[in-house]
């Protein structure tokens, strides 16, 4: 048998926040976020103050949404720059949230929070195992009934829409996604380059793809059962061709 391939992924590099925010800051605008935290609200029935785990949680656009609205949040992120970038803004509007440095494998709560949130497709970084180790950890977080919202690709219409290119150019600058997608693993694999001021910079990384029933499987043996899922923030039905899912879970 061939040796199965191991596929890095290295989180400096391609979530170096400075480069993140140039390419994604304008996409990820207060509109966008307010609409997405309207979803939570209604969704998840956050009609009253919560605890909040988000795991993942960048430079915070989340977080601090929800503690604007009177939510008691903790936000986890591996960066250290995105969380410098969530302090700040957290600390001019005067809002107290709990913005901890930890990779998202290592969360370490015992039923502390009434809801926990892993937005932007933040998921499938690790091997299959790890991924579930994740989903364990965020269901241990939680309270009995609590709570879970999982946004994830949909790998169906992913493949079915697949672009092996795909080039993302701001001014003068370009992030190019060169994509293949490995059968045998259900990896995305991206040879990115990003081009800034003439400069060049190959920032290679893969991600684990899921459909739908192995998601279910997972959010299973993870302790919790999907209550509800959509095929995007507009709450439409969720299809074949819905390229992502929005899953609200519940911790048995």
């Amino acid at each position: 048998m061939s040796e199965k391939k191991e596929y890095k992924f290295d989180f400096d590099s391609v979530f170096n926040p400075e480069d993140y925010m140039y390419f994604y800051g304008d996409e990820l605008n207060d509109e966008r976020t307010n609409r997405e935290v309207a979803f939570l609200v209604d969704e998840m029935e956050m009609n009253k103050p919560m605890s909040v785990l988000d795991v993942a949680c960048g430079f915070g656009r989340h977080s601090i949404k929800l503690a604007e609205l009177g939510h008691h949040v903790t936000g986890i992120d591996y960066m250290e720059g995105f969380l410098s970038l969530a302090r700040k803004q957290a600390e001019e509007k005067g809002l107290k949230i709990n913005f901890i440095k930890k990779d998202m494998r290592q969360v370490e709560f015992n039923e502390e929070f009434d809801r926990a949130l892993l937005l932007f497709t933040a998921f499938g970084y690790f091997s299959d195992e790890e991924n579930l180790e994740v989903l364990k950890k965020i269901s241990k977080a939680l309270v009995q009934g609590g709570l879970f919202c999982f946004d994830t690709f949909n790998r169906d219409a992913f493949l079915k829409d697949f672009k092996q290119y795909f080039v993302h150019e701001i001014r003068q600058d370009l992030m190019i996604d060169r994509n293949t997608f490995d059968p045998k693993t259900g990896r995305l694999i991206d040879e990115r380059i990003i081009i800034r001021d003439g400069k060049r910079k190959d920032v290679p990384f893969s991600l684990r793809l899921y459909d739908y029933n192995e998601i279910e499987k997972m959010i299973e043996q993870g302790g919790m059962k999907i209550d509800k899922v959509y095929g995007d923030w507009k709450k439409s039905p969720f299809t074949m061709n819905s390229k992502g899912m929005k899953i609200i879970a519940k911790k048995l």
